[in-house]
């Protein structure tokens, strides 16, 4: 494992309590390549702490989830992977790699600062979308003695569409990626989940769309490659080999326009498809639907952000030692 090198912590874009960290990893092929380690810590150690992975076209903001476990006694970290967020360099295509497992050596490094560096020893993974199946491989490859629990919010577990658009899409993922893997996708995007969510356009949330746009990043074909070959070995089965939660709305719409769907539903990841493939993350999995929920369930509206945490506090109290 490549554990990083890392650079002395640093107040981060969100502001004291909240300290950064960069994490140094060998180049790939645009050139040289980090990862960024957020932290808030608790006033008084426990030994326990979250690590928090993002999703795709998106990076750590969410405060008041990170708070939420402070008051739970747990040290807070979360990683903006390589080509996210913080992490995003001038040379690089954003969010761009061809294989999930580009991602393992940075969660590696920040695993190994929390634990070994730190001293904690009691350690929960979160994360969020495509972070839920990146995080999900990685458990199930690096078994990792410290793990005790994982918070997977929406994780993307399959390919939206019907079985035939799957079938025949995904043969064309496979042959374009592995020829023009820097070829972008064709779509269109409209932007009403982003906007559902900001501060200055229909939500209460406020991030730098830098680094989250109203209208995502490009997708390239080598990316979706790698994520269908993600998806096609969750599908086959894992063992986290902890006690996992999943989270998700509980029901996807496609609105055309903003309006109530906007903010009550998942539109961005078919609902149906999380609670599928939810067992086939291991052997000891939870799953919970939340009422009114948006596809970020802790960025969801009051009420059913508040269902949330009490679904969370449940199965903490349950299963967490």
């Amino acid at each position: 494992m490549t554990s990083g090198a890392f650079d002395e912590l640093v107040p981060d874009v969100l502001g004291e309590p909240y300290l950064a960290e960069t994490i140094h990893l060998p180049p790939d092929e645009e050139g040289p390549v980090v990862a960024t380690l957020v932290v808030r810590r608790t006033a008084q150690p426990t030994g326990r702490a979250v690590l928090h992975v993002h999703g795709f076209s998106d990076y750590f903001f969410q405060t008041d989830f990170a708070e939420w476990w402070n008051d739970r006694g747990y040290d807070f970290y979360a990683v903006d992977l390589r080509k996210y967020g913080r992490s995003i360099r001038p040379h690089q295509t954003p969010t761009y790699v061809t294989d999930l497992r580009h991602h393992f050596p940075e969660i590696d490094a920040a695993v190994q600062r929390v634990v070994e560096r730190d001293g904690h020893d009691h350690l929960v993974i979160s994360a969020h979308s495509t972070g839920g199946l990146i995080v999900a491989l990685w458990a199930n490859e690096r078994r990792h003695r410290a793990l005790a629990g994982m918070v997977l919010n929406s994780p993307w577990l399959d390919m939206q569409g019907g079985p035939l658009i799957r079938g025949i899409g995904t043969k064309v993922i496979h042959q374009v990626g592995a020829r023009q893997p820097r070829r972008v996708i064709p779509r269109t995007v409209e932007g009403h989940y982003t906007r559902s969510l900001h501060a200055d356009h229909h939500g209460e949330w406020m991030f730098n769309t830098d680094w989250k746009p109203l209208d995502s990043f490009p997708v390239t074909f080598g990316w979706l490659r790698a994520i269908r070959r993600g998806h096609a070995e969750l599908q086959s089965g894992l063992e986290a080999g902890c006690p996992v939660l999943v989270l998700s709305s509980a029901g996807t719409r496609w609105p055309k326009e903003m309006g109530d769907d906007v903010h009550g539903y998942d539109i961005v990841l078919e609902v149906p498809q999380i609670r599928r493939w939810a067992t086939a993350l291991g052997s000891h999995v939870t799953y919970v639907a939340i009422q009114g929920a948006r596809h970020d369930v802790v960025l969801s509206l009051p009420e059913p952000r508040a269902a949330a945490y009490d679904a969370m506090d449940r199965w903490a109290s349950a299963y967490l030692p």
